[in-house]
């Protein structure tokens, strides 16, 4: 019975490390998207949703299964609550690699409004947030963990930023009403990737120090 418990929870920390290292392949695809305005990109990442979703799903079963035959304590028990959360987190993200790829193709046209808006930068930094999130919860890094947290209220301040300048840009020039909309939704997926990020990072914490630190200010 021992021997099959250890290798339930092998198996969940190995398809779950395979989850968040494809979601950060999905999301470095769908950011190079957004700088390169590359439409095959846009495609490829569309297709691969699925897989993501399988994971999901593979993931999801085995905690309940682990919780309910083995019914785990203290540190394993831990691991599984953390898994089920990060795993919806991830998926989440996942989505939200649609998501941004789905704004690239309505704004083909119209990239030097994103880029003035500073769209790409926000992508960035939302980027960069989600990589150091899924990198925290797979080296178990709680210094790195704490920085995600930290830096969710610049995104904050510069999502708002963007909003305000493209709300006077489309004031400005009607013919920027469509496009200015496409970029204020996708201000809000990047700005909602950032906060997944967080998750992750707290759940890490959670996961790590027994600490739960959600809704509390870095």
């Amino acid at each position: 019975m021992h021997n099959h418990y250890s290798q339930e929870l092998a198996s969940l920390k190995k398809n779950i490390q395979l989850m968040a290292e494809l979601v950060d392949t999905q999301l470095e695809l769908a950011f190079q998207a957004l700088q390169s305005g590359n439409q095959d990109l846009c495609q490829f990442v569309r297709s691969r949703d699925c897989e993501i979703d399988a994971y999901d799903n593979l993931i999801q079963a085995q905690c309940e299964n682990i919780l309910a035959l083995f019914q785990p304590v203290a540190g394993d028990l831990r691991f599984v609550v953390a898994a089920l959360m990060i795993n919806n987190q991830l998926e989440r993200c996942g989505d939200i690699a649609v998501n941004i790829v789905q704004r690239v193709q309505k704004t083909i046209a119209d990239r030097p409004l994103l880029q003035d808006a500073g769209l790409l930068q926000l992508g960035e930094e939302a980027h960069r947030m989600t990589g150091d999130a899924i990198r925290a919860f797979i080296e178990g890094n709680l210094e790195l963990a704490q920085s995600v947290r930290d830096r969710d209220d610049q995104v904050d301040d510069h999502c708002r930023e963007i909003f305000a300048h493209l709300i006077e840009r489309m004031k400005n020039e009607p013919r920027l009403v469509e496009p200015g909309a496409h970029g204020i939704v996708l201000s809000r997926h990047l700005e909602r990737l950032a906060d997944h990020a967080t998750n992750i990072a707290e759940n890490v914490i959670f996961l790590v120090e027994a600490r739960i630190v959600a809704h509390q200010q870095p």
